[in-house]
């Protein structure tokens, strides 16, 4: 059975041990040399980049996020021994893990790390489809003749060039298609690398939950046991149809996953599908005007990324989180695409003033969804509102003002509720 030592990168007949260096570190599989659809996640990135930087929290538990009032941003494996999970409220997390060590995250550090392990992927394959910062599918089919060596070397390489060179640990996951790999990284955080090959990919699926899927949440796991369905072998009894009647398109995704096929492409560019902002308060609030000023910053930050990247969408979203953590999101679809701050706030009003009364809240988020090219934003105007035009040209003009002279030179009356 063909083997690879991750230390030293021998490759070699199986065995416990490496030949070569004697490390434990091996891995071995009857298509380890065959398989080319591979996901990296690094591990618990955030954590790990500031245990990196501060030797002295090694071996303690470490959070990164907000204040009590704040979210979990991510975690380091000794607090989620204990519990801890990303998302999860703050203050949960500290009654879990009261001597954590509490730190906010430093975007612009793991931005930078993130496009330096970007530029390790881009030597191996050009195939490369981020999912997040920390995260990325590669597609190494071909490359064994440019590199010398199969894809499976190049990834242990690439893993430990990481360690070596940044200070950053991932694990690897490798398969035969994108499904199973996502899967396969997660088999042995952290710095694992776990096969799952075509031959043994059924026997692998039919006892695993189908919360293994990756997409189906708690509600979707729900509604799967509300039909009989717990794991993948419950799910692979239905028939096709039957499937697409009950759980409509996710149904036919659901029938094919259960067998292991997945045809999507190792995409590097794939499209923006939207654009969010949203904030946590220190303590929950139901002064709507406060809230109102929260709303008008969401709508420029949403507008100022939409700006970016030169698009504009045509769903507004409001996203508001109660005290007792129940969530309530509403959407408008705008009669043209925009990508105005003005325009998002003004719908995202009109959402949350149609919500009522409900009570105190913790969160407050807007998006902008269904995206366009930039050049099709704010075309049709309003005739319902004749100032609109005006408020548009006011913008525009305030946006020129600040890209010469900062971010800070005009400021709205509402922005500093």
């Amino acid at each position: 059975m063909p083997a690879l030592c991750r230390q030293c990168l021998t490759t070699f007949e199986t065995g416990a041990r490496c030949p070569a260096c004697r490390s434990p570190r091996v891995v071995a599989h009857p298509e380890l040399f065959d398989l080319t659809i591979a996901h990296m996640d690094c591990d618990a990135f955030y954590a790990s980049v500031e245990k990196r930087d501060r030797p002295e929290l090694a071996d303690k538990p470490v959070i990164i996020g907000g204040g009590r009032r704040g979210v979990v941003s991510t975690c380091c494996y000794v607090a989620r021994i204990r519990g801890v999970r990303s998302a999860m409220p703050m203050f949960q997390a500290l009654k879990l893990c009261p001597d954590a060590v509490v730190l906010k995250g430093r975007m612009d550090l793991y931005v930078e790390i993130s496009r330096q392990i970007r530029a390790m992927m881009e030597e191996l394959t050009p195939a490369i489809e981020p999912l997040s910062l920390d995260e990325a599918f590669l597609d190494l089919t071909g490359t064994a003749r440019l590199h010398g060596a199969p894809p499976a070397v190049m990834l242990a390489r690439l893993t430990r060039r990481m360690r070596d060179e940044i200070g950053i640990t991932g694990s690897i996951g490798l398969s035969h298609n994108k499904f199973l790999a996502k899967i396969a990284s997660d088999l042995d955080k952290p710095r694992g690398f776990s096969v799952i090959g075509a031959a043994e990919t059924e026997t692998f699926l039919d006892p695993k939950p189908v919360g293994i899927i990756w997409g189906v949440g708690l509600v979707g796991q729900e509604a799967l046991k509300a039909a009989g369905i717990n794991t993948i072998a419950d799910l692979k009894r239905w028939d096709h149809a039957d499937l697409v009647r009950r759980f409509g398109t996710m149904g036919d995704r659901l029938w094919h996953l259960a067998r292991g096929q997945d045809r999507r492409a190792v995409s590097a560019r794939r499209p923006v599908k939207s654009i969010s902002k949203e904030t946590t308060f220190r303590e929950d609030t139901a002064d709507r005007d406060v809230l109102d000023g929260h709303l008008w910053r969401l709508s420029e930050q949403v507008s100022a990324r939409a700006k970016a990247k030169d698009l504009a969408g045509r769903v507004v979203t409001l996203k508001l989180k109660r005290a007792d953590f129940r969530t309530i999101t509403r959407r408008h679809a705008l009669s043209d695409p925009t990508q105005l701050a003005d325009r998002i706030y003004r719908e995202a009003r009109q959402l949350f003033d149609a919500t009522g009364d409900t009570g105190p809240a913790r969160l407050i988020g807007v998006g902008l969804s269904d995206l366009v090219p930039g050049d099709e934003a704010d075309r049709g105007g309003d005739l319902l509102d004749p100032e609109a035009g005006k408020r548009m040209e006011a913008e525009r003009a305030t946006d020129a003002i600040r890209a010469r002279f900062g971010p800070d030179a005009i400021r709205k009356g509402r922005s500093l509720r």
